[in-house]
């Protein structure tokens, strides 16, 4: 994958995770954006926040990692956005999301306009779109001339089928879990005999360029070209999969990218979500050794 413009822009949801162990950093355009810098990226997150004590705390949080808050606004009313994650006896999440919160309130400007058009990928989401006011915003920044990536976020009840596949028509890239997939299958009637005709079929209905499915501890499929490329995943003790999505997106855009093949990008996506997995919280810190470790089949 090329980009003319090196700048990459996320735009969405900003939030307090709220664990069982704890609050956290979450939302995730800002977990791909905190790990696309990580990675060495040129990245802006545009969002909201309340005029509040939360708020100010993740505007902080952002600027410790190193990620501009330029584009982070300031609601005058509405709340900063916490969601409560329930943990299942595997250690998989489930989401409490709250609302109405400030990034339902994200406006377009001038400074938000102007980075979109110095930006050669732009990375959304489907739950950013809940509201008419996020949603009117995005997809007017929809019609820039920047390489479109949707990751897709089926989060009860703001999966409306009219919404998600009008941001649909607008994408390059989608990437998108298993169970995700199904529910898509399931609303034109396709009872695909095996997950790459699904996979296909999903990519010639919705004219995207490149396909990526995530499939949990069992790994990813992607297609692009039409090639297929898959990965069976890294088996590691996971403590939550808080942000291990969002970790996988942002390896794989990464790699890309930088040139790697899909093969070779689509493992090192694995292992970095993998990785994530095995930490508290959406976005940790970065440890390049055990990412490779997990690559290499070694355990930690």
């Amino acid at each position: 994958m090329r980009i003319d413009k090196k700048k990459i822009l996320c735009i969405g949801e900003v939030l307090w995770d709220n664990l069982p162990s704890g609050k956290k950093p979450g939302g995730a355009p800002m977990n791909v954006a905190l790990h696309l810098h990580s990675l060495g990226l040129d990245v802006s997150i545009a969002s909201k926040v309340g005029n509040d004590e939360a708020g100010r705390e993740l505007v902080a949080f952002l600027n410790s990692s190193g990620v501009s808050t330029d584009l982070v606004e300031v609601d005058a009313y509405l709340p900063t956005s916490q969601v409560f994650v329930h943990l299942d006896e595997n250690n998989n999440a489930t989401y409490e999301i709250c609302e109405p919160v400030a990034w339902d309130n994200l406006t377009l400007t001038d400074a938000l306009v102007k980075r979109a058009q110095e930006s050669g990928l732009f990375i959304y989401g489907s739950l950013a779109s809940r509201n008419p006011v996020s949603r009117d915003t995005i997809f007017r920044l929809l019609d820039s001339d920047a390489i479109r990536l949707i990751d897709i976020n089926l989060r009860k009840p703001y999966d409306r089928r009219e919404i998600v596949e009008k941001l649909l028509t607008k994408t390059d890239i989608v990437k998108l879990n298993d169970e995700e997939l199904f529910v898509f299958a399931q609303w034109h009637n396709q009872q695909q005999h095996d997950e790459k005709s699904q996979v296909k079929w999903f990519a010639e209905h919705y004219h995207a360029k490149m396909v990526c499915v995530t499939k949990g501890d069992k790994g990813a499929i992607l297609y692009s070209n039409g090639k297929f490329v898959d990965h069976p995943g890294f088996k590691v003790q996971t403590v939550d999969t808080v942000g291990s999505g969002d970790a996988f997106l942002a390896a794989l855009v990464a790699s890309l990218l930088e040139g790697k093949s899909t093969a070779d990008a689509l493992a090192f996506a694995c292992a970095t979500g993998a990785f994530v997995a095995t930490q508290a919280g959406a976005t940790p810190a970065y440890d390049m050794n055990r990412i490779s470790q997990i690559m290499q089949g070694m355990p930690f």
